[in-house]
């Protein structure tokens, strides 16, 4: 157990720095002495929770499964479940909020007024990150590091003839995603469905979750989806990252 809790010192040491430490930086920071940090390191190497470029130590997106099984034992459904279905209510059309899982995203609360998407989705369901709006909030607040890594491991697939699988591209929709704000897209996961979402962050400003605003295409467009629903999603991201705040978990974490 006292290797677990020097462990999680460890990780929690290389969650400060997204650019990565180098080993005598990440005992300073955990306390520990260097021997101990590089042993640990080299447990978490193995274990695919870590990785090093040169002499720096970074986090790998597989720690995101961590943070996925937190929200979903926290039952972030309930928690936001008023939220959701106050934004399915002002906009007429399907809100939710995922996490990312290795290379797809999860949903983990949903709320709906109608049922016109082609490609309905619940709690659980999982899609691939790359075509959605979602997907790319969350691929946007991932280092470049742990971006390098998704796009090793993710198979770019065409899923319809508007599916962005230039990898080049992709990035490049990501790092307008990372400075703007905000992530669309349009018949790209399948035909019929738009989609617009924003990051939710933690109080150390990390990207923790997405939530979207989806819809038909035969509906509304992409660019007045955007013009109408960003301001209201990033008003509600807000008033859902404070509510996570408020769960014990999480105030204990970002206070230490």
């Amino acid at each position: 157990m006292a290797g677990l809790a020097k462990g999680l010192l460890v990780l929690r040491a290389l969650g400060r720095e997204s650019r990565g430490l180098t080993l005598s930086a990440v005992a300073s920071i955990a306390k520990l002495p260097a021997a101990t940090a590089r042993r640990c390191l080299h447990t978490l190497e193995e274990l695919g929770y870590v990785t090093r470029a040169g002499r720096a130590f970074l986090l790998r997106p597989k720690v995101l499964e961590l943070g996925a099984a937190y929200l979903e034992a926290m039952d972030v459904e309930t928690l936001t479940k008023t939220h959701l279905a106050d934004l399915a209510r002002q906009t007429g059309d399907s809100a939710a909020l995922s996490v990312l899982d290795g290379v797809d995203i999860v949903y983990i609360a949903r709320a709906s007024v109608r049922t016109l998407l082609r490609l309905e989705a619940h709690v659980g369901s999982r899609f691939p990150a790359y075509p959605t709006s979602m997907g790319r909030v969350l691929l946007a607040g991932l280092s470049q590091e742990g971006l390098r890594h998704y796009f090793a491991q993710a198979s770019l697939t065409a899923l319809t003839e508007h599916t962005v699988t230039q990898r080049g591209k992709l990035a490049r929709r990501i790092e307008d995603c990372r400075r703007l704000g905000y992530a669309a897209v349009a018949d790209e996961l399948a035909y019929g469905v738009v989609a617009v979402a924003v990051p939710v962050f933690d109080d150390a400003g990390r990207v923790v979750a997405a939530l979207n605003s989806s819809s038909h295409s035969k509906k509304i467009t992409q660019a007045e989806l955007v013009r109408e629903r960003v301001g209201l999603l990033r008003e509600i991201s807000e008033q859902i990252s404070s509510e996570l705040r408020r769960i014990p978990g999480l105030a204990l974490s970002a206070q230490s």
